[in-house]
């Protein structure tokens, strides 16, 4: 007799069992290889990001759809005052990422809680920091760097039957944005660069 579909918050959760089960077993199958692209649109801070295919396992995986773009700049009010001609208000790459951390945080709870049978009613993250934009302009040398952002904290509203903070609290730092911001990652920068020749007038 086949297996009763048991659905959970938009997962079938005998996939769900499996998929562990077999990610378990397999570990090598299920490492994903991730990446994006970002190419710079001739106005100063102004880029147009995509992304790109991924691998999973051994298999790439590579569609027209998942080429989501985002259109990346600052704020139109700072902007304004360091001098940009036509300033317009775009997503700046700092909040992005504060956002994939708070949506990410959602990722390993909800994930967690479906695994173990508990029911979210409610959930929302919220991730805020203090920036200080000096390395950036050059105000401050680059080994200041550590002290560019204060007080990041994510402030999680939670309910739902039979959780508790400490639970909580562990599944939000499963989320991999939450290990990617919050330890030491190794970032091997290679540049390509071409030095362009202008003709003289």
């Amino acid at each position: 007799m086949a297996e009763r579909e048991q659905i959970s918050h938009g997962v079938d959760l005998n996939k769900l069992g499996e998929f562990a089960e077999y990610a378990a077993e397999n570990p090598d199958a299920v490492q994903l290889g991730l990446g994006a692209r970002s190419t710079y649109e001739g106005t100063c801070a102004h880029s147009l990001a995509t992304m790109d295919s991924y691998t999973l396992g051994s298999e790439t995986i590579e569609r027209e759809t998942r080429e989501y773009t985002i259109p990346y700049g600052g704020w139109k009010e700072v902007l304004d005052a360091g001098g940009w001609v036509g300033a317009t208000d775009r997503m700046e790459p700092i909040e992005v990422a504060l956002s994939a951390l708070a949506s990410c945080i959602n990722v390993g709870i909800t994930i967690n809680a479906v695994a173990n049978g508990v029911d979210i009613e409610k959930l929302q993250t919220r991730v805020r920091t203090d920036c200080d934009p000096s390395v950036l302009f050059g105000l401050a040398d680059l080994d200041e760097a550590d002290g560019v952002f204060e007080n990041l904290t994510a402030e999680v509203e939670v309910e739902g039957e039979d959780i508790d903070e400490e639970t909580i609290d562990e599944w939000a730092r499963r989320a991999p944005v939450f290990a990617l911001v919050s330890l030491a990652q190794d970032i091997d920068i290679a540049v390509d660069a071409a030095t362009v020749a202008h003709a003289d007038d």
